[in-house]
């Protein structure tokens, strides 16, 4: 499985499957580029570490969504990669039709929040907020709902009374990093294949 990661951020979560990659935990999975829509985006330093490449792809001219000229020069490079599987790892864009249509059923997002609540962003926050006792992370496949494909799997964390913000969300990117990983592994092995 050939597997394209896209990232706007520092790439923890690309990080951790890049390290799960090297410890040879992805099963028949493995990376083959990154794209990063920020020219600065820290994800773009994994590529060296790992041996990986990672190239900025502009998103411009829009800034929340991945649409028009910008969109078909994602669609044709990840097809150049052929790519069997897109990985959002903080890719902070919404995907239009095109794109979605073009990878049915091949784009997966980790989103850090027990769907079907807290969706959209600040995931942790917006538990922490509500006082939730439980909370935690979802990868789910991307459809045009924002954070309303079906879900693969999920990995609880439990909130704690003396939690902060800070505290809880350390557990959250903890949780997420063991579970985006183990669900590519599985997704490799076609078990967990659902039908979009």
């Amino acid at each position: 499985m050939r597997i394209v990661i896209l990232g706007s951020g520092r790439g923890s979560n690309a990080e951790a499957i890049l390290k799960a990659q090297q410890a040879g935990r992805l099963c028949s999975a493995r990376v083959v580029q990154i794209y990063a829509d920020k020219p600065d985006a820290g994800i773009l330093a994994l590529g060296p570490r790992f041996g990986v490449s990672a190239d900025f792809l502009d998103a411009a001219p829009y800034k929340t969504k991945l649409d028009g000229t910008a969109e078909q020069h994602y669609i044709a490079a990840i097809l150049a990669c052929q790519a069997d599987l897109i990985v959002l790892a903080g890719f902070m864009r919404v995907l239009k039709p095109p794109f979605l249509t073009q990878f049915a059923g091949r784009v997966i997002n980790l989103h850090p929040s027990l769907l079907p609540s807290f969706p959209g962003l600040d995931g942790i926050g917006q538990a922490f907020r509500r006082g939730v006792k439980i909370t935690g992370c979802t990868v789910h496949h991307v459809t045009l709902e924002v954070d309303g494909g079906p879900i693969i799997d999920q990995a609880a964390v439990r909130v704690e009374d003396d939690d902060t913000l800070e505290t809880l969300s350390a557990r959250v990117h903890a949780a997420e990093h063991a579970l985006l990983p183990a669900v590519i592994a599985r997704l490799s092995n076609s078990d967990l294949r659902p039908t979009l």
